[in-house]
């Protein structure tokens, strides 16, 4: 495990709507209460991406964006071109303009809106929607390092996974929503990779450390034994370097001191556990490396501003 694998623990891609759109121009698709993290890509044609603030994004074809927060958006043809269809919290389409009619406002089981015949022609554009479930604590550190619009340039070694996600959404078929997932969870890897290399990008906290061969070995320990007493003297044995210099070199390159970010880590794994039925705060203390609840409870305020248990008593 390593930084953004414990990032995506809290990404559910299980389940993920998605909505095939075929259309000619003019076309809109509103989101009116989008999921905390979704997925778009321009198959065929061009498009832009509406968000409720700020100016609009052009999306290019093969170009992949990921849209954070739960602003209402639109993904267009053209940045003036008006909604033909809402999609709201439920995955429920309604065409505007229309009475509500059981013909005119459906779910998106066949995860194609457009016209009964749903061949890309000429001219027309293919549009590919995909929602996440996000629960959980732990990624909202990644989702915090996000714009509200980040547009992955067009990768051509995704090309062949994009032309099977073309396919796959096609039609209904046995054993689609678990390939659906896969690809899904595929696509943001592949779509994050790429865009926390990019110059001027802020990714996690520790990210960038990962390429570094004894920096990135020491984090992946970190996050594979939170609960173990790490001193800087036992992390510095794991790079094979001076504690003075392994102290120097990790605040360098993580942005905080060994131990510090230990304990923020540790932090942000108990204030996802504390969401679990029955979770003490005794035995997430345990878990994260806290011997006592009473010193767990003082790292957890002095880190997250709020006391365990008032953490965990504004969860819904």
């Amino acid at each position: 495990m390593d930084v953004l694998d414990d990032y995506l623990a809290g990404v559910r891609a299980h389940g993920a709507v998605f909505c095939r759109t075929v259309s000619t121009p003019p076309w809109g698709l509103r989101f009116t209460e989008p999921a905390p993290l979704a997925l778009a890509v321009m198959l065929h044609g061009d498009g832009w991406i509406v968000p409720a603030a700020g100016d609009p994004v052009a999306l290019r074809r093969g170009e992949i964006v990921l849209i954070r927060g739960a602003e209402p958006y639109t993904v267009a043809d053209h940045p003036a071109s008006a909604p033909r269809i809402l999609v709201d919290g439920d995955d429920h389409c309604t065409t505007l303009g229309d009475p509500a009619s059981p013909r005119r406002n459906w779910r998106i089981t066949g995860r194609t809106s457009g016209p009964a015949d749903d061949r890309v022609g000429e001219g027309s554009d293919l549009l590919v929607t995909a929602g996440y479930r996000i629960g959980g604590d732990l990624s909202l550190p990644l989702l915090d390092t996000l714009p509200p619009v980040a547009v992955v340039p067009r990768d051509p070694s995704l090309a062949p996974l994009l032309d099977l996600l073309a396919d796959e959404t096609t039609h209904d078929r046995p054993g689609q929503q678990v390939i659906l997932d896969r690809m899904l969870d595929l696509l943001l890897v592949r779509s994050l990779r790429a865009w926390f290399d990019q110059a001027g990008s802020v990714p996690p906290l520790g990210y960038r450390a990962l390429s570094d061969p004894l920096l990135g070995h020491v984090l992946r320990r970190l996050h594979e034994e939170p609960s173990r007493p790490w001193t800087v003297a036992s992390l510095a044995a794991e790079a094979g370097l001076s504690r003075t210099t392994f102290a120097r070199r990790f605040t360098s390159m993580v942005g905080r001191p060994p131990l510090a970010y230990l304990t923020h880590w540790r932090m942000t794994l108990a204030a996802d556990r504390l969401r679990r039925p029955g979770a003490t705060i005794a035995a997430v203390a345990r878990e994260v490396g806290y011997h006592d609840a009473f010193t767990f409870s003082s790292a957890f305020k002095r880190t997250r501003g709020v006391s365990p248990s008032a953490h965990r008593g504004a969860l819904p």
